[in-house]
């Protein structure tokens, strides 16, 4: 009865919750200054992220140089890098070939 009772409930609060949002209207479409302000933060979190992105690789050349350091004192061999470091800019990509026919 108690299982009945619960499915019961659950549904009116489902289908009250479906009646109020259908209901809502569409929100206005932005402004110029909303637009603005929107492209201001794009490019601020754009700049943000490519802070933090150079502040990583930064941060994992210092643990690689700090790890090869400790293992040259300790007398152990080196292993070889297996990358280019992190904060070194990837090379430019090489122009597309035209296809063939």
């Amino acid at each position: 009865m108690k299982t009945l009772r619960a499915l019961v409930a659950a549904g009116l609060v489902v289908a009250t919750f479906g009646v109020a949002v259908a209901k809502l209207p569409p929100p206005p479409p932005p402004t110029d200054a909303q637009k603005q302000a929107a492209e201001e933060k794009k490019a601020k979190d754009a700049a943000a992220a490519q802070a933090a992105k150079a502040a990583q690789a930064r941060a994992e050349d210092r643990a690689v140089a700090r790890y090869q350091a400790e293992m040259k004192a300790a007398g152990k061999p080196v292993p070889a890098p297996q990358m280019a470091p992190a904060s070194a800019t990837p090379p430019a990509a090489a122009p597309a070939a035209p296809a063939k026919k």
